[in-house]
């Protein structure tokens, strides 16, 4: 088009190009009927809330709102540095982080294997519906459960005095705290865990086991040749969404199983940021904690991805 040519004048491509757009959007409106709630869902409680991370660049005043307290750059990013007490709670929250990758990530995988391998259609489902429930359970339940299960006059201390053992300390003990806060991730996400990867075993061609059957294969080897490779690019993409959340251990979990015994060892980004936040007030500061903590994970997410995609797997992205 010349340079002459009047403004009205649109390129047809552009005009053709949005209405099949149209016409895609017309032909497949009740598909994105039902993704709306979900769509806004995100947009209102995940994105727009986005915006509010500029007070990490600002002295915070409730009474200026937002956008007319003061801009001072990366203040709050240097005092994270700064604070004592930064690289314990960083500390803590990657070791309770690990612990959950080690076995709370690893164990729906051999849970769902295990399931997948029952033959009896009927037994499974029971065994599927078992290991949901928990899920279902708010972490409120949870922690009431294991306080009234493991408290000094609980039901299993008062089962260990019955049976004449020394009672245990669980809930205020610092070297037990860890592997409690695992075990009830655990006990609680591992059968939900396990639905995704099921949907992968379902997939596998079954007879790749018949041929291995026939060359003499047991079910260990059928296992290890067949079932683990057939759901790898599987694993592959659940670790590296993992790996965005290594930061995140559970706010609400942690919040509600923390004392003033086992804080040393327990306290975690989350909660820190909650104290630091809501409880005294320093919102800038604790906004830009988070920040930093986004930050990491976008970061390990992208480099995983990478990673993966070197060695042959498809990724995330």
């Amino acid at each position: 088009m010349s340079a002459g040519a009047p403004s009205s004048i649109r390129d047809p491509r552009a005009s053709g190009r949005w209405s099949r757009i149209g016409r895609t959007l017309w032909n497949e409106k009740y598909l994105w009927l039902m993704a709306l709630p979900g769509l806004l869902f995100f947009v209102i409680y995940k994105y727009l809330p986005m915006l509010g991370v500029v007070i990490a660049f600002k002295d915070y005043n409730m009474m200026l709102g937002i956008w007319d307290s003061k801009w001072v750059g990366l203040k709050h990013f240097y005092r994270i540095f700064e604070n004592p007490d930064i690289g314990r709670i960083f500390l803590n929250t990657l070791i309770i982080s690990l612990y959950q990758i080690v076995f709370a990530f690893t164990i729906p995988i051999f849970l769902a294997i295990m399931i997948h391998e029952v033959t009896q259609r009927a037994f499974k489902r029971v065994l599927q519906t078992v290991f949901y429930m928990p899920h279902f359970l708010s972490w409120v339940v949870v922690a009431g459960i294991f306080y009234l299960m493991f408290q000094s006059d609980g039901a299993v201390n008062n089962m260990l005095v019955d049976m004449g053992m020394s009672k245990i300390d669980i809930l205020s003990n610092p070297d037990n705290f860890r592997s409690m806060l695992v075990m009830q991730v655990i006990w609680k996400e591992s059968g939900w865990g396990t639905i995704i990867y099921l949907a992968a075993l379902s997939s596998i061609d079954v007879e790749l086991y018949e041929a291995a059957k026939m060359d003499g294969a047991g079910r260990l080897r059928q296992i290890w040749n067949i079932t683990l490779p057939g759901i790898r690019s599987t694993i592959v993409v659940l670790f590296i969404l993992r790996l965005g959340s290594v930061l995140d251990v559970g706010f609400e979990q942690i919040f509600l199983m923390l004392n003033p015994s086992v804080r040393e060892v327990g306290e975690v980004i989350e909660t820190y940021v909650y104290q630091a936040g809501v409880v005294n007030g320093n919102f800038s500061f604790s906004t830009a904690v988070g920040l930093m903590k986004g930050l990491i994970g976008l970061i390990l997410i992208y480099g995983a991805n990478k990673l993966a995609k070197r060695m042959g797997e498809r990724g995330v992205f």
